[in-house]
């Protein structure tokens, strides 16, 4: 039995494919369980996918937490446990279980000392823990994946979108690190197009105010947090990906397996991602007007969207679900 540690109560990226790998690993008869920070979008998943689970505090400074993660675990007969993030393995408690720490994230290190092995989800962020002295032998590096969902595109109508205006989609957490504002500067010189923004966070009043401030608040759909991504991808004309900081990139790998042009900063994850002019755009960080120069360039461009579609499609298998099961199940020890 493995028993998954979710002490975040944000929606992000490792939130989202904590339960992505959650159902993969049911669909694979791999048995788990979860103790999670209450997030009732996350308990009615969990329940829905026939996962048991239980909610505990996950506080910053907790003196309960661990000691009833060791109990829950004692009692689902764990014997390996998964601390999701920072604070997930600072409430991991000792014992006999293994203990396995997945990074997502250049996280204070000091969080992670009880674990035995550290799961990366990009080659940066392993060596970035190999430079914090960690062994080599005790550090893995598995990528996340992503696989098309079912949903049809959403039709334009549904979020007051007319047809045939370009329409541009950014997805992730409403923070400062995501960028949304470089692309809302960005909207601004692109007058045709249309911006379906999802995501949930504290900079949601801010980023209203400046839209409103650049004139383009009639033109951006805020979404807030969706279950229906592929259903936004597959309507979208491009994703437009600008975070300051981006150790990964999941919206990246989500454009190409939905079949969508994307264009990105060049944060060091997408960096590593794209190989610029062949499946994607790379722009210099924090600098909307390149970000609109390159979002006109392929909104011009019929091939070259084409071409980044294709290639996209190409580079999809690298993230193979069934690839990236196979690779966890053989650190878990169940």
């Amino acid at each position: 039995m493995l028993l998954h540690l979710m002490g975040s109560a944000s929606d992000g990226g490792a939130e989202t494919y904590f339960l992505h790998l959650a159902e993969a690993f049911r669909q694979a008869g791999i048995p788990q369980a979860v103790a999670l920070r209450a997030h009732a979008g996350r308990e009615r998943a969990l329940a829905a996918m026939g996962i048991p689970y239980t909610v505990l505090p996950f506080r910053r400074i907790d003196l309960t937490t661990r000691l009833r993660v060791g109990a829950y675990a004692r009692r689902m007969g764990a014997r390996t446990l998964l601390a999701w993030m920072s604070r997930s393995a600072a409430n991991m408690p000792g014992g006999d279980w293994k203990r396995i720490g997945r990074l997502g994230g250049y996280y204070a290190m000091r969080f992670f000392r009880g674990c035995d092995l550290l799961v990366a989800n990009t080659p940066d962020i392993r060596d970035y823990i190999l430079r914090h002295g960690w062994a080599p032998e005790r550090v893995q590096y598995i990528a996340n994946f992503a696989e098309a969902d079912s949903l049809p595109a959403l039709p334009r109508a549904a979020l007051d979108t007319p047809e045939g205006v370009p329409l541009l989609l950014s997805m992730g957490r409403l923070h400062r690190e995501k960028g949304h504002d470089v692309t809302l500067r960005a909207l601004a010189q692109l007058p045709e197009a249309v911006l379906w923004l999802a995501g949930s966070g504290p900079e949601e009043a801010a980023l209203r105010a400046l839209a409103r401030e650049l004139g383009v608040a009639d033109r951006v759909r805020f979404l807030g947090w969706r279950e229906d991504a592929g259903a936004l991808y597959r309507a979208a004309d491009l994703v437009v990906f600008p975070s300051r900081e981006e150790p990964l990139g999941n919206v990246v790998i989500q454009a190409w397996v939905h079949g969508v042009p994307v264009i990105s900063s060049r944060a060091i994850g997408p960096a590593h991602l794209i190989r610029d002019g062949e499946d994607g755009l790379l722009v210099p960080i924090e600098d909307n007007e390149a970000l609109a120069a390159g979002i006109r360039r392929l909104l011009g461009d019929a091939a070259l969207r084409a071409g980044l579609r294709q290639a996209g499609a190409r580079r999809a298998p690298e993230f193979d679900r069934d690839t990236v099961v196979a690779r966890w199940r053989e650190i878990l020890d169940l």
